[in-house]
């Protein structure tokens, strides 16, 4: 596995947990913020077309 993919398998984990976090304390604002990282990251790893 490269580092790159590493590396986002890491920072998605960490943007989970965290997004764990905001359900638990109701915070949708955050929930919103932490789901739109989420995309980006994994966007990223797309092969372009």
């Amino acid at each position: 596995m490269n580092s790159n993919l590493q590396r986002s398998d890491l920072q998605v984990d960490d943007y989970l947990d965290l997004f764990n976090l905001a359900l638990q304390l109701g915070d949708m604002k955050w929930q919103k913020e932490i789901t739109r990282k989420i995309e980006m990251t994994l966007s990223s790893l797309e092969p372009a077309q």
